[in-house]
């Protein structure tokens, strides 16, 4: 977003030998630059600490991660190799303090989301889940000595975490879950099945979500190689492919009563890391439509056609200006919900409305950019297809748009539309 830098990857040098015959006329890949980008220069409302953060963050998805990224996401794999990468990143963990944690403001957290999702919305999708839904559970949820004695591996990202709330019959209604944990002993015994748990294939800690013997939701930590926990990866995706989605099974999952979350008392404790996670998802929503717009506009400026450039037609001088509108909106407001998550001044209510309206316009934007490509845009190579693929699993995953603007209605008309009525007034 800083207005001034030119970005250290600069966009490739135009190739053309006679007409272009036999020599694409854009070499992939095109990498955009943010000179261009933070029109309204919010940049300068970060303080030195937080913009070489972000310029850190940023070189790492540029020279590790976007020159890889394309074989993983195309074979579906999971790139392992860069764990340890991202450990020395120092973030994981976000905004929880101590405990090896960066306990980072929301501000900072979010323009380190935000960045992290330009690059990849797959790696922002394996750090979300592993440091805002996992470790934020046990740092929100869990006993003094669970904190001391789960996360300072998780923040080195020497353990990855996992978060087992969906399942199989229970999205959006999840809070009918039907996973059930037994007391036996001094430990619990958990049955059911889970869906669409990231990370859960080769996670040390998933936190699964389970009705104990009171008819209440409790949370527990059940580590990698407990027998009965078999998780299996979800195959045929068109989005996320490097994530590892696993429909979990349990069968008699014996986890000792000192890994049951000591603060969860209700399903609405979950709530509370439920908000953090979505907040992050609206970052991530951000970070994909500016690495629609920053391609989009180098790749403008070095395609021609009609022997000028893409970027001197008014219609495509229009679409751009519309991104970039969208997008100083974007930032712009989910700034202010940072300040206000800083402040102890948030809702479900208010994160909801932002994840609905930028992954919404998110969309728009890769699908704009997607289409100024011509046919490179359905290229990997060129980095636009990745991204508008991946942003269908984002608008879905933490609610979808329906779901956030039902839990937006709720709150300004006093009436919950959640539940249907059938024409004899019963559920």
């Amino acid at each position: 977003m800083n207005a001034q830098r030119q970005d250290t990857i600069m966009p490739v040098d135009v190739t053309t030998v006679g007409p272009g015959n036999g020599h694409p006329v854009v070499q992939p890949p095109v990498l955009g630059g943010p000179e261009n980008t933070d029109y309204y220069l919010l940049n300068d409302l970060l303080t030195d600490e937080q913009q070489a953060l972000r310029q850190k963050v940023r070189d790492f998805m540029d020279h590790e991660v976007t020159p890889i990224i394309n074989p993983y996401w195309e074979r579906a794999e999971f790139p392992h190799e860069l764990v340890p990468k991202l450990a020395q990143l120092g973030i994981a963990g976000f905004q929880i303090p101590g405990y090896g944690s960066p306990g980072m403001s929301n501000v900072t957290a979010g323009v380190v989301i935000m960045e992290l999702a330009r690059g990849d919305l797959s790696m922002s999708t394996f750090m979300g889940v592993h440091s805002a839904l996992a470790m934020m559970s046990i740092a929100l949820l869990g006993s003094e000595e669970q904190k001391e004695r789960f996360l300072p591996q998780m923040a080195r990202l020497e353990k990855v975490g996992a978060f087992g709330l969906t399942e199989p019959a229970h999205g959006t209604d999840v809070v009918k879950l039907e996973s059930t944990a037994h007391r036996d002993g001094d430990s619990y015994v958990l049955n059911g099945h889970k869906r669409w748990i990231g990370n859960a294939t080769f996670a040390d800690y998933t936190i699964i979500w389970a009705r104990g013997d009171d008819g209440h939701v409790g949370g527990y930590v059940v580590e990698k190689g407990t027998p009965g926990f078999e998780a299996e990866v979800i195959t045929g995706k068109t989005a996320l492919r490097c994530v590892q989605n696993a429909q979990i099974s349990l069968t008699d999952v014996r986890v000792p009563a000192q890994n049951r979350l000591a603060n969860v008392n209700t399903f609405r404790d979950t709530e509370k890391v439920l908000l953090a996670s979505r907040f992050c998802v609206a970052w991530e929503a951000i970070g994909a439509a500016i690495a629609g717009y920053e391609t989009a506009l180098a790749y403008a400026k070095q395609r021609r056609q009609f022997g000028v450039p893409l970027a001197a037609f008014q219609l495509v001088q229009y679409r751009l200006a519309r991104m970039l509108a969208d997008i100083t909106d974007m930032v712009c407001m989910q700034y202010r919900l940072s300040q206000l998550m800083d402040e102890g001044k948030y809702s479900m209510p208010r994160v909801a409305l932002a994840k609905m309206h930028y992954t919404q316009r998110a969309s728009a934007i890769l699908s704009d950019a997607r289409d100024m490509l011509g046919g490179n845009g359905i290229l990997l190579d060129y980095h636009v297809a990745r991204h508008l693929c991946d942003i269908e699993a984002i608008d879905t995953y933490e609610g979808t748009d329906t779901v956030q603007a039902l839990i937006v209605g709720r709150d300004i008309t006093g009436y919950s539309a959640f539940v249907p009525m059938a024409p004899d007034g019963h559920h």
